[in-house]
């Protein structure tokens, strides 16, 4: 027989009001029928004593619910909690004690961390140490079976909650909480996450507490704020959810994703926002330093930013570009590059027209700088790209085509983003996706659609082989290379008669022209371009 779900209430910031709390509650349990705990974060006595507490602990009233509760978070309230191991404050009201995991009959596991944080010694009686963090990770996450929790119980929300997630309204995740319960939720990974202390109600939207692809699918996390009991803007500081023990469930049904979940905030390319400053990438070379002007504006040059160079003055030395081992056919500055392709030159990528382009106005775009993939990428190039990326959607929207993305990263040296028109009235952006999946399925190619909300420096590690697709709706298709891979794969699927019906020019090789007729395509591509150009002057 499975285990019925547990039904729980959580409550913020009560400061003293029992009554009105427990009046709401013995309302919700008369329309809704019993609940089993409740459990309250953040501040549950005032700062000011009052007459309320004494009648609970007289037990001339009583609490119509079992209910634990967080110790104190300032001086003030300090007196109350006198176990820190926690002990019975009053008839079913029980403190849990600074520190621990509370285990309920049922398998319920639930961890909590009472105060706020403090990094200087000694440590306040109502706050939280590093030391505290790390005991609980090494008394939980030590042994190899560990899963995860089902609840965490904090005061403070975590610090940078908000990355990825929907609003958290005047909040600012990126300054305000702590950024030890931030590592502590990343390793403890609980399913769900109270706190309180903001004097509002935000719940954000579930995140994952694994990378996609990279690591076997595990449960998501929700973070759930409440505000404060009895609050005039009437703001949710009640929150009832029904649970089934973790150690209780099913694999695939605990593994399940949410529709709306999201990436987790507290990583960053697949580390802990916590762990400080991310490693700086390679500094970008701008690209003032090419002697060549594609724009043919009177043989004068433009600076990297667009601006003539007459009237742009820079403090800063030219900053050297990552370079490449050996010869590299696509670093800019290398004489190998065929430069009468070049059709656009940005602060830190280019356009180039496609040697041998499945059709006019196949173009790539390519950094200025050595960069094997997307993944490698610095922020300012990744930030150009995307701008590049939505002005060529644009380009061609107007010409009545959307365009297809590929990426490569295997048997190549430099990053190509390889940028393919099809006519709006050739095929459905539905139909090219089938046709990817459809063909990979053919050669045996697990071809994975990417979640939204995903991106791909979190689902594959520089260095590493794949194949990636982005469509014109933003959807992303995505294989990691194993062992071999068909070369042509990309052009293949396109040139199909399900898409473009161009089979002959699957081949790069067999679609070469003369470089005549190379440069006539160069220049008319960027004469078209040129009203979509965000590089030239305004």
């Amino acid at each position: 027989m499975a285990q019925k779900p547990l039904r729980l209430l959580a409550c913020g910031d009560v400061e003293g009001k029992f009554d009105m709390l427990f009046n709401r509650v013995r309302t919700i349990q008369k329309k809704s029928g019993n609940f089993d705990l409740l459990l309250c974060v953040g501040n549950f006595f005032g700062s000011i004593p009052n007459a309320e507490w004494e009648e609970y602990k007289t037990g001339i009233k009583k609490a119509p619910i079992q209910t634990y509760v967080l110790g104190a978070n300032n001086q003030e309230t300090v007196k109350y909690f006198q176990d820190a191991d926690g002990c019975e404050l009053a008839e079913n009201i029980t403190y849990l004690g600074r520190k621990g995991v509370f285990t309920g009959s049922s398998g319920l596991q639930i961890v909590y961390l009472s105060g706020t944080e403090s990094l200087s010694e000694p440590v306040p009686g109502y706050s939280f140490s590093p030391k505290d963090v790390s005991f609980l990770r090494t008394m939980l996450c030590s042994t190899s079976q560990f899963k995860g929790v089902d609840i965490l119980l904090t005061s403070p929300w975590p610090k940078y909650v908000g990355n990825f997630g929907n609003s958290s309204g005047e909040v600012d995740t990126k300054k305000c909480g702590s950024a030890l319960v931030s590592s502590l939720a990343t390793v403890l990974k609980p399913r769900y996450h109270f706190a309180a202390l903001e004097k509002t109600y935000y719940e954000r939207l579930p995140y994952r507490n694994h990378i996609v692809l990279q690591e076997n699918a595990q449960h998501a996390t929700r973070f759930i704020a409440l505000a404060n009991v009895g609050n005039p803007e009437k703001k949710k500081y009640l929150y009832a959810f029904s649970i089934t023990p973790l150690k209780l469930m099913d694999a695939a049904e605990l593994v399940k994703q949410p529709p709306d979940v999201t990436e987790n905030p507290y990583r960053k390319s697949g580390k802990e926002v916590s762990i400080g400053k991310q490693i700086p990438s390679p500094e970008e070379e701008s690209a003032c330093q090419f002697f060549f002007d594609i724009n043919e504006k009177q043989g004068r040059k433009r600076s990297s930013t667009g601006r003539d160079s007459k009237s742009s003055s820079h403090s800063k030395q030219p900053r050297k570009p990552p370079q490449p081992p050996g010869p590299c056919w696509f670093c800019l500055a290398s004489p190998e590059v065929e430069k009468h392709l070049v059709v656009n030159i940005g602060t830190h990528c280019y356009l180039a027209l496609a040697k041998g382009g499945l059709s006019d106005d196949h173009v790539l775009i390519l950094p200025i700088g050595h960069y094997q993939s997307v993944v490698e990428l610095s922020a300012e190039v990744v930030e150009e790209v995307e701008k590049y990326k939505a002005t060529l959607r644009q380009f061609f929207k107007s010409r009545g085509k959307r365009c297809v993305l590929f990426e490569r990263n295997y048997k190549s040296h430099h990053l190509q983003l390889q940028v393919i028109p099809v006519p709006l009235s050739r095929c459905a952006t539905d139909d090219i996706k089938d046709a990817f999946i459809t063909q990979a399925q053919e050669q045996q190619i697990e071809l994975l659609e990417i979640p939204e909300h995903s991106d791909i420096k979190q689902i594959a590690q520089p260095g590493a082989a794949y194949f990636y697709v982005e469509l014109d709706t933003g959807e992303k298709l995505f294989h990691r290379i194993k062992k071999n891979f068909p070369l042509q794969f990309g052009r293949e699927v396109l040139a199909s008669e399900a898409i473009l019906n161009i089979p002959d020019k699957s081949d790069w090789r067999q679609c070469q022209i003369s470089k005549e007729e190379e440069e006539t395509l160069a220049r008319r591509f960027r004469k078209d371009f040129e009203p979509f150009d965000f590089t030239l002057d305004d």
